[in-house]
């Protein structure tokens, strides 16, 4: 999967990601839409972090994965900005 953020930065998930950070991407993605505080999104990515991938143990951040969860919370805090206009 290619995944482009806000200010155009391309990131083949196959090729970016490891197995690991791909899980982590994946379950974001579901909860991008359900959060309904960036507070509870930066905790479930925490909690995501901390888990890993099947319970194997923490994931380390690499620059990839960190620009695209960044990109997701800006996707957030967008939906939550203008739910509440």
């Amino acid at each position: 999967m290619i995944i482009t953020t806000w200010n155009g930065k391309s990131f083949d998930t196959d090729k970016d990601l490891t197995e690991a950070e791909r899980h982590i991407v994946q379950k974001l993605f579901a909860w991008e839409s359900l959060v309904t505080s960036l507070e509870q999104f930066r905790e479930k990515k925490k909690d995501f972090l901390l888990t890993g991938w099947n319970n194997l143990g923490p994931v380390t951040e690499s620059p990839a994965l960190r620009v695209i969860m960044q990109d997701i919370e800006r996707k957030v805090a967008t939906r939550l900005k203008t739910e509440k206009i």
